[in-house]
Order: structure tokens, then sequence, then C-alpha cells
């Protein structure tokens, strides 16, 4: 069989979808247009928009844009060219990696170019094939690639039950046995906040477990940092045991707004990363407009707490509301907002229905989440509140929630068809090309 040939007609467990209900630029990879921020225009209406991780406001912040533009204009997009062990390194970089080391409360930290990439490098440069790897069900992909990375170096590796600590020590008990028999270690995986229930990672429990048991701890705690904890330091601070993570990972994706990322723990190990991390090491450094504007953006979440105060004003309005109207949105203890719908009889085509009543009727944008990224049973409406959004926004929102609650009693959506479904499309294809 030609290699292409199956791919050709199969998008994938994510494409399939969109694909069969004519998704694609509606569902999946849709066009946001306009200023970035709450109020932006899709297929040629305004919307509501509840999709954009950025979650201290800063992506748009005047500020923010001054200082990212005075970098470029300074700077230019190229500088420093090369990787940063041979070319690339500078003393904004070093810099950067200073506070942002200071900020968290570690020794040191490493910028990393891209965050997926970066984490997973990091990974895979720690661990060797005697090594053994014990990682929360509910890790990123990032995490699961990197743990894939090491399964390919013939290493050993356990997964426990989301933040279940019996299966957790139950693991570390494997793990201690088979470390003992190859003479390796072990490094417990987790996340700060994960990023689709929102939940917070038992971490001090986690870290509570190293009176028992020999082992280190890698953090990813994208949606935490900027957000969690009393200086917006994380989940860690949170929990009062950012002593005990051994390894910080955050994105620049989320809080900063921005492209990058980094990793911080010890000096002596971050100096070991900066030499072995193959993703740093043969690509090209964090352009200087990037760590320029990551100075401001850090410098803005230490001293400027109104950000992250909106923020939770805003997290506390919505999923109080969205409670007291009956919604599912989990066991969430952050601003990720999932609102849940189960065992829906109408199947997919009854939720593309709400998608589309939410967008074309009620202006409001959210992300529709599918398997394989929330089980089979269960569709996700996404909601990332920011420092940005009013409370009027939230007012806003919460109606037009009550008012998709309804139909849903009623089953008003089961009798959409993929017909109309399609001609709603079309139209709104047409209102965005006048």
């Amino acid at each position: 069989m030609d290699l292409f040939e199956k791919l050709r007609n199969n998008l994938g467990p994510i494409g399939s979808p969109a694909r069969e209900f004519n998704g694609h630029h509606y569902f999946a990879f849709p066009k946001l247009e306009g200023e970035l921020g709450p109020h932006m225009r899709f297929r040629g209406k305004e919307v509501l928009n509840w999709s954009l991780n950025n979650y201290l406001g800063l992506g748009n912040h005047p500020e923010i844009r001054k200082a990212d533009a005075e970098a470029s204009a300074q700077w230019g997009l190229a500088y420093p060219m090369g990787a940063r062990m041979m070319s690339g390194n500078s003393d904004l970089h070093e810099q950067f990696e200073k506070e942002l080391a200071e900020f968290v409360g570690k020794e040191d930290s490493f910028l990393l170019n891209y965050g997926y990439q970066g984490v997973m490098s990091a990974i895979e440069a720690v661990v060797d094939h005697r090594d053994v790897i014990v990682y929360d069900a509910e890790c990123h992909a990032c995490l699961i690639d990197g743990i894939r990375l090491h399964k390919a170096k013939m290493g050993e590796y356990y997964k426990f039950n989301h933040n279940d600590m019996e299966s957790l020590e139950k693991n570390l008990q494997r793990a201690t046995k088979k470390a003992a028999e190859k003479n390796g270690s072990i490094l417990v995986i987790t996340e700060g906040v994960f990023g689709m229930s929102g939940k917070v990672g038992s971490l001090d429990k986690i870290v509570a477990l190293k009176e028992k048991y020999e082992f280190r701890l890698l953090v990813d705690d994208a949606h935490g940092f900027g957000t969690m904890g009393a200086t917006g330091a994380g989940v860690g601070e949170m929990l009062g045991c950012q002593d005990g993570i051994d390894l910080y990972f955050s994105t620049f994706a989320k809080s900063m707004a921005a492209i990058g990322a980094f990793i911080a723990g010890d000096h002596d190990i971050i100096m070991y990363l900066k030499y072995n991390m193959r993703s740093q090491t043969y690509a090209k450094a964090l352009p200087m407009p990037y760590v320029v504007g990551g100075l401001k953006r850090l410098d803005m979440i230490r001293n400027s707490s109104e950000f992250r105060d909106k923020l939770w004003e805003n997290v506390r309005a919505l999923q109080n509301g969205l409670r007291e109207r009956g919604f599912d949105i989990g066991d969430t203890q952050s601003p990720v907002t999932p609102v849940l719908l189960q065992n829906l009889t109408g199947g997919i085509p009854e939720v593309t229905a709400l998608i589309r009543d939410l967008r074309e009727n009620r202006g409001i944008f959210c992300s529709i989440v599918v398997y394989p990224v929330v089980p089979k049973e269960i569709v996700m409406l996404r909601i990332i509140p920011t420092a940005a959004h009013t409370l009027d926004d939230v007012q806003r929102t919460l109606e037009a929630f009550s008012a998709v609650a309804e139909k849903l009693a009623k089953g008003d959506y089961k009798q959409k068809t993929t017909e109309i479904a399609s001609e709603t499309i079309e139209v709104s294809a047409e209102a965005a090309a006048e």
C-alpha cells in the first residue's frame, strides 16, 4: 500500500468528525479576527470570545504592545542567530532566566524556544533506559510524548490514576523495585493545573511521599504560572510545597500571552539541561523581542496583582453562575472552566447544533472538546475567563447558557439536521464575505 493512500481519506480521531459535520474552519481551525481580546469577529459576526488562554489579559495590553513593538524595532526577529550554545546567547536571555528562577523560588532556569518540544526534550534528557517514570493518567500530550521518547530508549514507565495518591504509592513501590533491578532512578511527572478539567494537582501530597520513596518530581504548571498562588508563582506556592518540586516547567503561552517557555531547578541540573536538551542544542534561540517582551510581562505579573485579582473575580462569577444554573463544571479549582455535557442521546449532531446556536444566535464563542481528548461519553465546552473580560460579559454568557439548558431539556437540538447546520455555515460564510 502506498503510504499516502491510508492518509488521504482519514483525518484521524479528531479530524474525522470535523469532516463528517462540515466542521473545518468552524469547529476546528476557526478564524477569529479583530483585536485580540474578549470581543472578536467570527465568520463576519461579533462574538464574545472565551477561547483564549490569555489569563491576565496581557496579550493586547498597551504596555505590552509598546514593549513588543520597541523590542522588534530595536532587534528585529532574527537576533540572536543560532542556538544558545553556539551563537544565540545574550545577557538579556540570562537576565530573563535569573528573574524567572527567582520568581518561582529556584536556583536557576533555562529559557526554551517552545513549550511543547521543550518539556518533551527535558524529560528525554534527564532519564535514561535504567530509569523509571511514574506519571499522572491525565498528563498533557507534551508530557506523554516525552514519556514516549523514554519508551523508545527501552525505559520503564508506570501510570497512576489521576490525582490518586493510593495509586501513585502503589506505582512508586513498583517503580522502586524496578529501578533497583536496573540500577536506575525514579522521575514522577504531573501538572500544577490540568488544562482540560481545571483540577489542581495534589503536589503537596506527592511531595510528602518523598519521605517514604526516593524520586524526583517534574511539574508542568503551564496553567498555574501567573494565576495560582499568592504572587502568581504557581500551584506549588499555593500549596506551600514549591521547594519539593525539583523541576518546575511553564510555557509563556498562557499568562504571559507569548511564545516560549522555561524550566527551573537546581543550578547544576539546569546546567546539565543546557548541554543535553536536543530541542535547544539544535534549534534557534528565543528571538530577542520575545525575551525583552517576556521581561516586561514578568515585571507586570510580579508588580501588578490587579490582573490576577480581576481574573479571579471573573472566574468566581462565571463558575458560581454556571453551577447555580445546574451545569456540571467538574471539580475545577482554577480559571479553566469545563462545561461537561454527558450522555447526549442525540450524539455529535445534537452538540453541533448547540454550538451553532451559541455562536450564531447568542454570539458566544467557546471551544468544543471531544474524544480522544475527553472520554467518548463526554462532550466538553471549554471556557477560559480572563482579566480582560467584564462582569457584563459573564452575565451575558450565563444568560446564553440558561437558554441553551432550556433547549437541551426540551430536546430542541435533536431536531436539527446536518443539512440545516450546513446551511447555517453557508449563510455565515456569505456574511463573512460581505
